[in-house]
């Protein structure tokens, strides 16, 4: 059930929204072990002219970037699917938008069970419920 805010720089399309989409919730799902039916994503397009990384635009360095934080109740996946799914993110949206610029941030966000959820249930009253 995790949610995921992205910010890409590159101009807006509906074939690379959902082709960001479809690859974030492929590796959510694989690596993170996340219900592709209770994943939910929002993708805002920034310029590249408007993003700036070391005080200059991606557009005068020929470089894009990504910013993007997926939210997921505390201790259901251990270090090291984090690090994969950072690693292989990163070079997902490689593939997907051309070069990134290093200063492209991936945010796992472990949040409590008891201050998280969806449908107007926590995750911990699921868990208890279930």
């Amino acid at each position: 059930m995790p949610i995921i805010n992205v910010k890409v720089s590159a101009q807006r399309s509906n074939e690379l929204a959902q082709r960001i989409a479809d690859m974030l919730s492929d590796l959510t799902s694989r690596i993170l072990h996340k219900d592709p039916a209770v994943t939910a994503i929002a993708i805002d397009f920034i310029s590249p002219h408007d993003w700036f990384a070391g005080g200059r635009s991606l557009a005068a360095q020929g470089r894009n970037s990504v910013y993007f934080d997926i939210k997921i109740t505390d201790e259901t996946n251990t270090k090291a699917e984090k690090a994969a799914y950072i690693s292989a993110s990163f070079a997902a949206f490689e593939a997907l938008i051309g070069p990134l610029h290093e200063e492209s941030y991936i945010y796992v966000q472990d949040v409590r069970a008891s201050a998280y959820g969806y449908g107007g249930q926590t995750q911990e009253w699921r868990y208890h419920h279930s």
